[in-house]
């Protein structure tokens, strides 16, 4: 695989071989997954997506942290550093076989339309990436039939969770607000960052629950590794109103330039 390479190929991993491309091109479930935009050579918290993996394989009792790590390196030095990309590592069901997939990345998104209506939770393994991205997939296909590109994952309760393929994050006030960890949320690699720097600003981060309709009237991000933060635009099919994206506009800038270049080895 080289750099020059625009279309998507899927590689397997060995201890012996390292990474060749597939013989079986099948889909199939995935255990665990994590992706991250790769631009021009250039990482957002790479380590952090390095730890979730290892974290997430240990949990389901995947190969041991030896070849895990061997894979990791293997891969990194795999990524292309031209172009735009979006590549995915994954632990199979089953075999337990380790891959890279590199893909394009899709264009970038300044900013989102959302679903107004809140979706239930579909996900079998919320708290791990992987194994619920076909069910995902199907919630933004639904959210594309009525207009939006995303849609809101709901409790039971009708607390906001998250999104398909992204963090939801709100403003109250002067304060950045999330929901709490004790509900089924993916531990995000770019909320961390955000919650970072705002601890550093002296921002008030507070955990809240709240329903769809509370979000009315205020700025609302979605956040995750591919698009970094899209504030939310436009509500489809409902009475929900957007405030002005104001610290997006400064918010953004800053979490670009946290991309650090992949090592070269």
């Amino acid at each position: 695989m080289t750099g020059h390479a625009v279309v998507e190929e899927s590689l397997a991993w060995t201890p012996a071989g390292g990474l060749a491309p597939r013989v079986d091109s099948g889909g199939g479930r995935l255990l665990v997954a994590d992706s991250w935009l790769v631009r021009e050579g250039r990482v957002r918290g790479l380590e952090r997506h390095r730890e979730r993996f290892l974290r997430a394989c240990g949990e389901c009792s995947g190969p041991p942290l030896r070849r895990l790590l061997e894979f990791w390196r293997d891969a990194t030095a795999a990524l292309p550093r031209t172009g735009e990309w979006f590549p995915r590592v994954e632990l199979a069901a089953g075999s337990l076989e380790l891959r890279l997939l590199l893909r394009p990345a899709p264009p970038l998104e300044p900013d989102v339309r959302v679903w107004a209506a809140g979706q239930p939770d579909p996900r079998t393994m919320p708290r791990r990436k992987g194994p619920d991205l076909d069910a995902l997939a199907r919630v933004r296909r639904r959210a594309s039939e009525e207009g939006a590109t995303e849609a809101v994952l709901v409790a039971p309760s009708g607390a906001v969770l998250e999104a398909a393929t992204a963090s939801v994050l709100w403003w109250e006030g002067d304060a950045l607000c999330l929901p709490p960890p004790r509900l089924p949320v993916l531990s995000g690699v770019t909320v961390g960052l955000i919650q970072e720097r705002a601890h550093r600003l002296g921002v008030r981060v507070v955990h809240r629950e709240r329903a769809l309709s509370e979000l009315d009237g205020r700025e609302v991000w979605l956040v995750n590794a591919l698009h970094g933060i899209r504030p939310v635009t436009g509500w489809a099919g409902g009475v929900i109103g957007c405030a002005p994206p104001v610290r997006a506009r400064e918010w953004r800038p800053w979490l670009e330039s946290l991309a650090e270049p992949l090592s070269r080895t």
